[in-house]
């Protein structure tokens, strides 16, 4: 066994509670210990629950709803308004907003004008467009709170 690698060892090392000032002697490789909170002022043991908002968490956390509320507010009252906005800020892939404009459909209000007069098989028709990207842009633009036509079978 090596010699002179093991720490020194305090039997009466002095701990101190930072919250309430308690101390009382532990062994311990350090002479003193500092700790924050002890059993003599710890919640659990002293049964005394107390809600601390630090540093304002709380106010800060509703701020940010506040703001994020007031952000979709605002997003629904703009996509409702106009339908002129590009295809591609629904965020589906390149090669469909590519195979879609081939075809004079770049924006969602042309999008929506075409099911409205020729109903889903004109955008089905479009060679590269399936069902399951059609279905897409109908849900996102559905989220965005546009009134799609009904397709009867």
């Amino acid at each position: 066994m090596r010699e002179k690698i093991h720490p020194t060892w305090y039997p009466d090392a002095k701990v101190s509670c930072a919250a309430c000032g308690r101390t009382w002697t532990v062994g311990a490789t350090r002479p003193t210990l500092q700790v924050d909170v002890c059993s003599n002022c710890h919640p659990f043991y002293t049964g005394e629950q107390r809600i601390v908002d630090t540093e304002g968490r709380v106010d800060r956390f509703m701020k940010r709803l506040e703001v994020r509320t007031t952000i979709a507010a605002d997003q629904a009252t703009k996509a409702v308004g106009s339908p002129d906005f590009l295809l591609s800020e629904l965020g589906i892939g390149r090669q469909y907003i590519e195979l879609l404009a081939q075809n004079g459909i770049s924006t969602a209000g042309q999008f929506i004008d075409k099911l409205e007069k020729d109903g889903d098989e004109s955008i089905v028709d479009i060679r590269g467009i399936g069902r399951k990207v059609l279905t897409d842009i109908k849900k996102k633009l559905r989220a965005r709170g546009y009134e799609l036509p009904v397709v009867q079978s």
